[in-house]
């Protein structure tokens, strides 16, 4: 890997320097960046990479591809400071590019490929269809909504719930540091898929015990993540419908990127839910990407376009902070405090309580 003080990597297109045409032109090139790093995650090429530095030939081999093609992809990715040319068609990882290997702490291969996949790209290619009408592009396209096609696809749904761990993996350390989880007793993580979050918050607190909850695929992996961070005995693992119900007993529940899954009537339904499970005494605590008031450069970029993706892929949103407040005033919750949490890539805690 190249020292991470040589190169650390980051995109170059419209970077530091560059006209008001090369901005733009930047942001017009974005989708080819996203296919570019895609292609990278779901060829393995980091993990090709892993034992030092290769040349494209060899990259090829390993990876099964084209050689000429493999070396136009590693000199692009060289572009974007994920390898780094160490000299003459021989390429290395820089520290950005290590996130994509499969077998590191901390990796991003599964949400690479999720992510920037031709599926989601079906609303992404379908903006002005979301903007025209207001409706999701991904059901106009697809014919059926993002959540009902997972379903009926067990590979890419395991990927899926893959990169939404690999996601609540990055903003666990920076939430448990921020947010005192002493004062409960048992957490009730509702829609908590494989049990990242609540696995990481029992680590932390040797005293609390919890509850995953989701459907029957949300929840697949999650027993063995808790087995696997030592946490089983105080977690368990219960499967249902948020919109019919949700696990009582808890004194804190926790929504983290629940919401902006869902419409304002969907949501005040999940959280009335939670209202009636919820201990008189209990709190609620919303982790979410909660947009600023106004739009500035620069300011609230991934919240931003978070919120388009939401857009055009499940009818969903992000919210402002009073958003936040008239949403769940209408669930049956009362906001008493809305706070960025450092460190964890643009989240917020938003603390209620029912009333």
């Amino acid at each position: 890997m190249v020292d991470a003080g040589e190169r650390t990597g980051g995109p170059a297109v419209g970077g530091a320097g560059a006209s008001p045409a090369e901005v733009l032109m930047g942001m017009v090139w974005g989708c080819t960046v996203s296919a570019a790093v895609t292609a990278a995650a779901t060829l393995g090429i980091a993990d090709c990479l892993a034992a030092g530095a290769l040349d494209s030939t060899d990259v090829a081999e390993q990876a099964g591809t084209h050689p000429d093609a493999t070396r136009r992809l590693l000199r692009a990715l060289g572009a974007l400071g994920l390898v780094a040319e160490e000299s003459a068609d021989r390429f290395a990882l820089t520290e950005v590019g290590e996130l994509l290997r499969s077998d590191v702490p901390g990796s991003f291969r599964s949400a690479a490929k999720v992510f920037g996949d031709e599926t989601l790209w079906q609303g992404a290619r379908g903006m002005v269809h979301s903007v025209r009408t207001g409706q999701t592009a991904f059901g106009h396209f697809m014919g059926a909504d993002l959540f009902d096609h997972l379903r009926g696809d067990g590979a890419a749904h395991a990927e899926f719930n893959d990169a939404m761990g690999q996601a609540s993996r990055t903003v666990v350390p920076a939430l448990v540091g921020h947010v005192d989880f002493a004062p409960y007793r048992t957490v009730v993580d509702i829609g908590g898929g494989d049990g990242t979050l609540l696995a990481g918050v029992l680590r932390a607190y040797p005293g609390l015990r919890g509850v995953v909850f989701d459907t029957a695929d949300g929840v697949a992996a999650a027993g063995a993540t808790l087995r696997a961070a030592g946490v089983a005995d105080r977690a368990t693992v219960r499967t249902g419908d948020f919109f019919a119900g949700v696990p009582e007993g808890g004194d804190l529940y926790v929504l983290k990127n629940i919401l902006h899954d869902w419409d304002a009537p969907r949501c005040v339904r999940i959280l009335a839910r939670c209202r009636e499970a919820i201990a008189a005494r209990g709190r609620l605590l919303i982790v979410a990407q909660v947009l600023p008031d106004t739009a500035a450069p620069g300011q609230g970029v991934p919240s931003h376009l978070n919120d388009l993706t939401m857009l055009v892929n499940l009818g969903g949103r992000e919210r402002t902070g009073a958003e936040y407040r008239a949403l769940l005033a209408e669930g049956g919750f009362e906001v008493i405090a809305v706070d960025a949490i450092p460190g964890s890539g643009g989240f917020s805690a938003v603390y209620a309580v029912p009333h």
